[in-house]
């Protein structure tokens, strides 16, 4: 597929229910289009950088747990082997593909350190001027709170939604890509109101936007809209165009890395 665009630095974020089936096992066919779209992206000269989550649903499934742990060490462990699992499955199918992936995994005081946030700026733009794709995730076998924050305004990152968004920032992105379960953000919820209207553009998140997040979503995972506009947040207002698309479809990278229309496009501020 050919796409003319202008090579730009790209934060794309995965969710948990892209990434594996409904019973919690692993979608080898998301990996595998998603690693190709993001390594051909990548040919084209632009920068990627890929946050992922699904380290605690891979564990558990890898340890044939029936369902997501809720007692924090057995959280944690599920995430120190679904992070192995999951970094194995990156290095394979990109691999595949002829890309090297650099591994990141970040706590909350990794980014709020500035000596520690000034080596993380070093160490990302390392990676990317080698030509490497860095996988971020956050480091779920030592940092408790986010995964134990059961209100999702006070969670650290929200499920690597806010960590994309201060990933973006940290590298100076000119995009963020939330791929999720849902096209975007619609006027009503499309579980409930089968009319309800995909929102195209963004320009600004007041408290009417806000009011149109719901709670959680994939049960497999632990974000959901609201995340997803703290995120917004963050990125616009720091000048990052943030665009929530479905991940069952990740060719929809290719129009937002040439600037067409997909998904719910949140301006950033110039």
């Amino acid at each position: 597929m050919n796409v003319k665009t202008h090579k730009i630095k790209i934060v794309v974020k995965v969710g948990t229910s892209t990434l594996t089936h409904e019973g919690g096992t692993l979608n080898f066919r998301s990996f595998d289009a998603l690693t190709r779209v993001l390594s051909d992206i990548s040919n084209m000269g632009n920068e990627v950088i890929l946050v992922s989550s699904g380290a605690i649903a891979v564990g558990a499934g890898k340890l044939q747990m029936k369902e997501r742990p809720s007692i924090l060490s057995q959280k944690q462990a599920a995430a120190a082997v679904g992070q192995c699992e999951l970094m194995h499955l990156y290095d394979k199918f990109f691999g595949e593909y002829g890309k090297i992936v650099a591994q990141i995994l970040l706590t909350g005081e990794d980014v709020d350190n500035p000596e520690k946030k000034h080596n993380l700026t070093n160490t990302f733009n390392s990676l990317l001027e080698m030509g490497i794709i860095p996988i971020v995730n956050e480091n779920d076998s030592v940092s408790y709170a986010e995964i134990e924050a059961d209100n999702e305004e006070h969670k650290v990152f929200g499920d690597n939604d806010t960590l994309s968004a201060v990933v973006a920032v940290l590298c100076g992105a000119d995009k963020l890509v939330l791929l999720s379960d849902i096209d975007g953000l619609f006027d009503s919820d499309p579980t409930e109101n089968p009319s309800a209207q995909l929102i195209r553009e963004v320009k600004e998140i007041d408290d009417n936007i806000r009011s149109l997040a719901g709670g959680a979503g994939c049960s497999r995972g632990t974000g959901g809209m609201i995340t997803k506009l703290q995120a917004a947040e963050l990125a616009t207002k720091n000048g990052i165009d943030m665009y929530i698309a479905n991940g069952s479809t990740p060719e929809v990278l290719y129009d937002i890395v040439s600037g067409k229309a997909a998904g719910t496009l949140f301006l950033g501020k110039r």
